[in-house]
């Protein structure tokens, strides 16, 4: 059986971005009479209350995206906060740790974004493997000026892949990436190690999000494969962009939901992102589910979406 998922972090109020990922992953778990799990990624507590979460919670009631699997449904993976699976996160760094391929970093933030470092061609910083070849006396030295970070060691070859929307993407570790973090120096876990562990634990065989994580994916091929896991496959849509072609974020009051709620159904919302992503041409209101027979991967498309200057007219 088909098990897709919602995964929002929870640092604000959800905008448009967010329920078009929810639709999409909605859509095309449950056209293949697929199961729904929501899991709310809170690894960073301080920037995600609990209040957030809830209200992102009934919201995506209020839209009538529903789950299987989550808060206040329960389920067999609990729990489904990541704020409270840091345990499961342990186990799976220990694991790496005995194939000796996990070493501490004590770069700062601006060493690694230093002008003088590599980058990728979407600004991402490369890492240079600069705390790679440290002995053991000097990690002492330095772990006593301030706690270090923790990186996986990576492999000079390809992991390529096809996505089930974008099609054949393929990176080179070593050189597009670098040795990336697994945890970080203030204990918290990273977003690659999590994301793998729990999609694997929770039978994920579907994730659906934007187009801006598909770089993420061959880093996460790669510790699927450490670890022993099946990875899923993976669905990239292009992101939603405001009028003015920025990248949205929760900063972008128009488009949050705090504000669209009081103005439009979730019926009407759902039916205009529908057709912004190309499968609903009519735009009309509709339920997530009177969307199902209309919905397809083949006419969604692979350039980002602006949003025009008014959703609504």
């Amino acid at each position: 059986m088909t098990v897709g998922r919602f995964a929002p972090s929870p640092s604000g109020r959800i905008h448009l971005g967010n329920i078009l990922c929810c639709l999409l992953a909605w859509l095309s778990a449950r056209q293949k009479g697929g199961n729904i799990v929501l899991r709310i990624e809170d690894l960073d507590s301080a920037r995600c209350p609990r209040r957030y979460a809830d209200q992102m919670i009934e919201d995506l009631l209020w839209l009538g995206l529903d789950w299987d699997h989550g808060p206040k449904v329960s389920g067999p993976d609990e729990p489904y906060f990541q704020s409270q699976r840091t345990g499961i996160y342990q186990a799976a760094l220990d694991q790496l740790e005995a194939l000796e391929l996990v070493y501490p970093c004590f770069c700062t933030r601006a060493e690694l974004h230093a002008a003088s470092a590599p980058h990728r061609e979407d600004g991402q910083a490369v890492y240079a493997g600069t705390c790679r070849q440290l002995t053991p006396a000097q990690q002492a030295e330095r772990a006593r000026l301030r706690p270090p970070a923790l990186r996986l060691r990576v492999t000079d070859r390809e992991f390529p892949f096809i996505d089930g929307h974008m099609g054949y993407y393929v990176e080179n570790l070593e050189r597009d990436c670098g040795d990336f973090l697994l945890r970080r120096s203030d204990g918290k876990f990273a977003y690659q190690l999590a994301v793998v562990v729990d999609d694997a634990a929770m039978g994920v065989t579907e994730v659906v999000r934007g187009a801006d994580l598909l770089s993420s994916t061959p880093r996460q091929l790669y510790l699927y494969q450490l670890l022993g896991l099946t990875p899923p496959t993976f669905f990239h849509f292009p992101l939603l962009l405001s009028p003015d072609g920025r990248r949205l974020s929760k900063r972008d009051a128009d488009a949050g939901l705090d504000s669209l709620r009081g103005q439009v159904t979730a019926e009407a919302l759902l039916g205009r992102l529908a057709q912004l992503a190309g499968f609903h041409p009519s735009g009309a209101p509709s339920t997530a589910e009177g969307l199902l027979e209309e919905f397809s991967w083949e006419k969604v498309p692979r350039e980002d979406i602006r949003l025009p200057a008014r959703l609504f007219a």
